[in-house]
C-alpha cells in the first residue's frame, strides 16, 4: 500500500509541475498582463483547473496549448506560434531596426554632402541648379589617395 501511495503522490507532483509550467505561458484573459498562474481572477482559476483536467485525461502539453488556442484565440499564449498571421509580430523588431538603420545611414550621408551645398545656397541667395549641385558634390567627394612613394 505504501508504494501505491508514493506512486500516486509522484504522479500528482508531475501533473502539478506540468500544469504550473503551462499556466506560466498562458495569459489571463481577464487581466491581460498576468499569467493565469499568477492571477486570482475567476477565469484564471477555471483555466488552471481545465489544464489539470486535460493533463489528467492524458493530453500532452502541446495538445493542451492547442486546445487553449482553439478555445480562446492566439493571444491567450505569451509566445504565439510562427505562421503567416503572426509573421509581422515576430519580424517587426527586425523591420524596425532595418528602417532605423536605413534612416540613420541616409541622414549621415546627407549631412556629409549637403552641408556645403546648403551653405552655398545661403551665400548665393538662391538654390543651386542640379548641374551645379553635382559639380559641387564631385569637388567635395574625396578622391582615393595616391601612394606617397609611387610603388
Amino acid at each position: 500500500m505504501a508504494g501505491e501511495e508514493e506512486e500516486k503522490v509522484k504522479k500528482e507532483r508531475i501533473i502539478e509541475a506540468r500544469a504550473s509550467n503551462i499556466s506560466h505561458n498562458v495569459r489571463c484573459t481577464e487581466c491581460g498582463s498576468q499569467s493565469i498562474e499568477d492571477s486570482n481572477a475567476d477565469v484564471a482559476v477555471l483555466l488552471r483547473k481545465l489544464i489539470r483536467d486535460e493533463i489528467r485525461a492524458g493530453k500532452s502539453d502541446k495538445e493542451v496549448y492547442k486546445k487553449l488556442e482553439e478555445d480562446f484565440g492566439d493571444t491567450v499564449l505569451y509566445a504565439p506560434r510562427f505562421d503567416m498571421h503572426t509573421a509581422a509580430l515576430w519580424l517587426s523588431p527586425l523591420i524596425v531596426a532595418g528602417v532605423a538603420g536605413g534612416i540613420w545611414a541616409y541622414q549621415r550621408h546627407r549631412q556629409k554632402t549637403n552641408v556645403h551645398i546648403m551653405a552655398l545656397n545661403l551665400v548665393r541667395g538662391m538654390p543651386l541648379t542640379p548641374k551645379e549641385k553635382q559639380t559641387m558634390l564631385d569637388l567635395l567627394t574625396p578622391s582615393p589617395q595616391k601612394k606617397k612613394w609611387g610603388w
